[in-house]
């Protein structure tokens, strides 16, 4: 059993403008661009009427990671990350997303929900990271959740000014 990752973020605008910036490659190439590490690149993406189907590889320096994982794996960290999303189902859409590094043993992996919140738009990020290290793997997991919490955090910013210079 991994360690869980919860994240919410609220957006002041409706549904369907929410969903059309998750599912517009502009928008991931400008995310990726201003948040997406050093060499952050998409390396495939397919669209549909209203889906989107991503492949990306994002890097952390080695200089930023913390001694316990350098110790195990040495080198810059190289993630390969995938999300998806379906096409909004009245006001409402799904996703998918999933991550894995090069040399370890471990995944994150989970579900994202958009849906009308009180005001606006909440997408749900609903997840889990597993790390099958022995003795170190659950602290490595809460280091790994730590900082994806801090990436949904500045992911958030980042669509929140999109949509506000969309001019949605």
């Amino acid at each position: 059993m991994g360690t869980p990752i919860d994240h919410s973020a609220h957006y002041e605008f409706p549904a369907a403008i929410v969903h059309a910036a998750l599912v517009d490659p502009d928008y991931w190439r400008q995310r990726l661009t201003k948040i997406g590490g050093p060499g952050a690149t998409i390396e495939d993406v397919t669209t549909g009427a209203g889906t989107i189907d991503l492949h990306m590889t994002q890097a952390i320096p080695a200089e930023h990671l913390p001694s316990v994982v350098t110790s195990i794996r040495p080198g810059d960290l190289v993630i390969h990350r995938h999300e998806s999303w379906k096409p909004l189902d009245g006001d409402r859409a799904r996703g998918r997303f999933s991550a894995g590094v090069d040399g370890m043993p471990g995944k994150v992996e989970g579900a994202v929900t958009l849906a009308p919140g009180r005001t606006g738009t909440i997408v749900e990020i609903d997840g889990e990271v597993e790390v099958k290290i022995p003795f170190l793997g659950g602290k490595i997991e809460g280091m790994i959740a730590e900082q994806l919490i801090e990436l949904f955090d500045a992911e958030q910013e980042f669509t929140t000014g999109w949509l506000g210079r969309s001019g949605s």
